[in-house]
């Protein structure tokens, strides 16, 4: 077990420089034009590819590192760089965790490295789980696969929503309802091969931030997979959901606990995303103010604007020790007994809101316009109290997890 310390080793703070490097040299520069375009940054991400950022290999380096902080010094890197364009480039990761932990070695050695592509042919995944109806409420999810034997194919029909590359990726990773009886545990996960007649892109959102980030809706009509594409195989498949049913009989509330348990793990990633947009915005106001002139002197000189950057930059370190305590439990198999993953992501998603807004005030009636990142960086925080359960959501775990109420 990796001894937890709040300092980074040798190699970490080279990775993280290197990232640095990229999100200020590459990322940033990009990021007013494909916010404004509202479309995929091919380019950027093309670039990531060549230089290894864009590519398995290094996210699973990260993934692996025993201290448990290398995703989360990842995520606040490259979303320091800029939130819309940084989820662009990890967006991928998403299906290729997908098919990591549910695949066979031979699905992942298949469907990953179409995922990326390469240097020269870039290409993106999608995982689509949410939809128009099941949120937050994963358990009223509607999406079916149903098993053809004759053929030994399953037959996909329903509709997803608010997947990143919806539409546009290369290899979609579809989240479906195997047995509705067992609610989130009936659910099973397939590989959607490029080019497969009866997927389609549904609506594409225009949205308020992470602008340069593909967001849309996934419709599946009478979408048929070969059997080999159920991560994991079907023998694994039917002998899960025998010990579900199990279990559902001895006591359900265990089964929906475990399901809730993998969400937990997995939110100090993105409340270490949250830590980047927010310190990002820390620091184009502490600039600000430090040549901003008012009244004859800077404007840090004044009371108010000092101690709003005091609170800003507590609050930014705040949230990193939480997203860093909760990443260090993961990886080393700690239970969270007070819901630690939630905490992290809940204090990370709500600073970043606040941090950014607090930017805009300092920055006055500059701090409005697009001419300063500020009013994007406030733009892209809104969606970290949202997506991978809500604020609320987050607040409902952790109060059920302190006072032994059962997670539904």
């Amino acid at each position: 077990m990796a001894e937890f310390t709040m300092e980074l080793n040798e190699e970490q703070r080279e990775v993280r420089d290197w990232l640095h490097g990229f999100a200020a040299d590459v990322i940033r520069p990009a990021a007013a034009e494909w916010d404004e375009r509202e479309e995929t940054p091919w380019p950027v991400i093309q670039e990531a590819a060549k230089v290894g950022i864009y590519s398995l290999d290094f996210y699973a380096q990260q993934y692996f590192d025993p201290t448990g902080l290398g995703i989360p010094m990842a995520m606040e890197e490259l979303f320091w760089g800029d939130a819309g364009i940084a989820l662009s480039i990890v967006g991928t990761g998403l299906a290729a965790v997908g098919v990591l932990a549910n695949g066979t070695e031979e699905q992942i050695g298949t469907w990953i490295p179409q995922m990326y592509g390469d240097a020269n042919d870039v290409k993106v995944a999608a995982f689509c789980s949410s939809e128009p109806d099941a949120g937050s409420d994963v358990a009223s999810m509607r999406t079916r696969a149903v098993y053809d034997g004759a053929k030994d194919e399953w037959v996909l029909n329903g509709t997803k929503t608010w997947a990143t590359n919806g539409g546009i990726a290369n290899v979609h990773v579809v989240v479906a309802v195997v047995d509705p009886e067992l609610g989130s545990k009936g659910h099973a996960s397939f590989i959607v091969p490029p080019n497969t007649p009866g997927l389609s892109q549904g609506q594409k959102f225009k949205k308020h931030g992470i602008r340069a980030s593909h967001t849309a809706e996934v419709v599946l009509e009478d979408v048929r997979v070969p059997g080999s594409c159920l991560l994991g195989g079907k023998e694994k498949l039917d002998e899960r959901l025998a010990r579900a049913r199990e279990r559902a009989k001895a006591g359900g509330e265990r089964v929906k606990n475990a399901a809730m348990a993998t969400f937990e793990a997995s939110r100090p990633a993105v409340g270490a995303m949250a830590v980047g947009t927010a310190r990002a915005a820390y620091e184009v106001a502490l600039d600000y103010a430090k040549t901003r002139e008012q009244f004859g002197r800077p404007i840090i000189d004044n009371q108010g604007v000092a101690f709003q950057l005091a609170d800003m930059r507590t609050s930014v370190d705040a949230a990193r020790l939480l997203v860093w305590r909760a990443s260090w439990m993961a990886i080393n198999g700690k239970q969270f007994t007070a819901a630690e993953g939630s905490q992290s992501k809940l204090f990370a998603s709500e600073t970043a809101k606040k941090v950014t807004a607090q930017a805009i005030q300092i920055l006055g009636g500059n701090g409005y316009t697009r001419e300063y990142p500020v009013e994007r960086m406030h733009r892209d925080a809104a969606i970290y109290t949202i997506f991978e359960g809500t604020s609320e959501v987050q607040r409902l775990v952790i109060a059920r997890t302190l006072s032994g109420m059962p997670i539904r």
